[in-house]
């Protein structure tokens, strides 16, 4: 039998941005908390991201004859998409529920779900940060969604007119006021979308530990640990560590990001979350002189001016927890991103893969355990995390508190699947 502690108001398991954004949202109002993660505080995938504030991303992966695309994505390993091929059979359910999340209907809920969670997400982020003092972390110029053809902008209207049903602004660009746009770039992009609301941040990990600071300032408290398994009772719940300490809790936060599932398992919930796995290579400072994101959408990847450097990645591969990273697909973007910017110094950079934590038609999980309400989950983000975090933040401190949600919680409850 390990060792048990004081029971703890709050334990939250996860110190990646989402955690770390709830933590600071509980103690500002007066909430005892204590935060667990194995690393430590925004040192797994929310350090690596491409740090845009995407509060026009609405539209889910699954689409429209999506999964006509799997066979490409099986064929090949560096393209936008990829499975690992011996990882298919395990991936198949969850494909199937991608299939079920692209049909017409479905997409429709999913994206009218998202645009509400992002209305939310913009002031209650935008509000936290200025409350943090990091607001001069933002970035406000905008992105720059670029097309090789005239036939693929014609490909993406449909997406932007469900952008603009929702009420988002941007602006096709060509001939001059593309190269306005962004310099350097070279002449095979015949078009691009400016969107002028999207933010980015100077760099996603300063943001998480600036925001944990925020939380640490009114008493939030950090513990080094690997959690093994979270148990429910009527009183509470049991956080069982690998050490064999037993930390009691009056309430959990699941916020673990990819790993996840493996604790709502344990309380009754069977989530489908599967791990887009991200790479990319962060370039020094100078490497261009990039106005801007930019978007590659044709192939899968974007383009990211921070204080630290020039990150270019994104792509998503399907290959779970345990398969070892395949960093090719790093490289390949960077050979792309040097035939797209002629004039980028490609020297210098570091590799990096992390664990986006998706769920197969695009919403996080927020709301209770099936067996406790003393148990709340806050996960599944999949690559919105930095962009979603306040927006859950403010929607698990309504529950904590016995509040009315600030929406309509029903789309991204546990029990959907």
């Amino acid at each position: 039998m390990g060792q048990r502690s004081d029971t703890k108001e709050i334990v939250i398991i996860g110190a990646g941005i989402v955690g770390i954004v709830v933590a600071a949202y509980l103690a500002e109002m007066g909430h005892k908390v204590l935060v667990i993660d194995r690393q430590g505080i925004c040192e797994g995938t929310s350090s690596g991201n491409a740090g845009a504030l995407a509060f026009s991303d609405i539209l889910p992966m699954a689409s429209k004859g999506i999964l006509a695309k799997v066979p490409g994505w099986l064929i090949d390993p560096l393209g936008p998409f990829s499975i690992r091929p011996s990882y298919l059979p395990k991936l198949a359910p969850w494909l199937y529920r991608f299939w079920r999340a692209s049909r017409a209907n479905a997409l429709e809920r999913t994206v009218q779900a998202q645009g509400a969670l992002m209305r939310l997400a913009k002031p209650e982020m935008l509000g936290l940060m200025e409350r943090a003092g990091i607001s001069g972390m933002v970035r406000e110029d905008g992105s720059l969604e670029l097309y090789e053809s005239e036939e693929e902008l014609n490909a993406a209207l449909p997406g932007w007119n469900a952008r603009k049903r929702a009420g988002i602004a941007f602006e096709h660009l060509r001939g001059g006021e593309l190269a306005t746009s962004q310099p350097g770039l070279a002449s095979r992009f015949v078009a691009g979308t400016f969107v002028p609301g999207w933010k980015t941040v100077s760099d996603p990990q300063h943001v998480g530990k600036g925001l944990w600071a925020y939380a640490a300032r009114f008493g939030a408290e950090f513990l080094q640990a690997e959690v093994r398994a979270v148990t429910a009772s009527e009183k509470g719940a049991t956080i069982q560590l690998a050490d064999g300490i037993s930390i009691e809790a009056a309430k959990v936060i699941v916020a673990a990001g990819a790993w996840s599932h493996q604790l709502a398992k344990g309380l009754g919930d069977a989530i489908p979350l599967e791990t887009e796995r991200g790479y990319n290579t962060t370039l020094p400072v100078g490497a261009f002189d990039l106005k801007r994101q930019l978007i590659f959408s044709g192939h899968g990847f974007v383009v990211t001016p921070l204080q630290t450097g020039i990150r270019i990645g994104g792509a998503v591969e399907f290959g779970g927890l345990d398969l070892p990273p395949n960093y090719k697909r790093s490289d390949a973007m960077l050979t792309k991103a040097k035939i797209f910017m002629p004039d980028l110094d490609t020297s210098g950079g570091r590799r990096w893969m992390g664990y986006r934590p998706s769920a197969p038609d695009s919403l996080p999980v927020i709301g209770y355990a099936r067996t406790s309400k003393n148990v709340l989950y806050a996960f599944g983000h999949g690559h919105l995390g930095l962009t979603q975090s306040a927006a859950t933040g403010r929607l698990i401190m309504d529950l904590i508190v016995g509040a009315k949600p600030s929406i309509p919680i029903g789309p991204f409850s546990p029990q959907r699947f």
